[in-house]
């Protein structure tokens, strides 16, 4: 199995089971090895008092796409600690891309970069997230 087929595999292990990110209203738009990539349409119901992108759900966002790079080797991997930057306010009706490529990984313990924007290129929020493997797989390989 090559390192794209089986983070694929991965990555649909996974989608199967990530009701968050399917009831946000994300879409996986791709994945590769240490690689993922996320779209959302801002939403309404994604709005704070401010009438812009919760940073909630701009962080869930770039969380979810890091998820799935660092799970793309069929690994179990979960989060350690993470954190953004917010640039720039999403909009009601943006779309936003969260685009997660992996920086380090060295024994079980991993870093990603996570960059959000906009249908214009415009940069949204950063994100960086260290993950650490655990024991399983989310698919058998046998």
């Amino acid at each position: 199995m090559t390192p794209k087929e089986r983070a694929e595999r991965s990555a649909a292990a996974m989608w199967d089971s990530d009701g968050a990110s399917q009831w946000l209203g994300m879409e996986l738009v791709s994945v590769d090895e240490g690689q993922a990539e996320l779209r959302l349409t801002v939403q309404r119901h994604h709005a704070n008092g401010h009438g812009v992108c919760h940073g909630g759900i701009t962080f869930a966002l770039a969380d979810s796409a890091f998820a799935f790079a660092c799970n793309s080797r069929n690994r179990s991997t979960l989060a350690q600690h993470n954190l953004i930057s917010y640039l720039a306010p999403g909009q009601v009706g943006d779309v936003l891309t969260a685009t997660a490529r992996e920086v380090s990984l060295t024994g079980r313990s991993g870093i990603y970069d996570v960059t959000v924007t906009n249908q214009d290129g415009r940069a949204i929020a950063e994100f960086r997230g260290f993950s650490r493997q655990i024991q399983g797989q989310l698919f058998d390989e046998t």
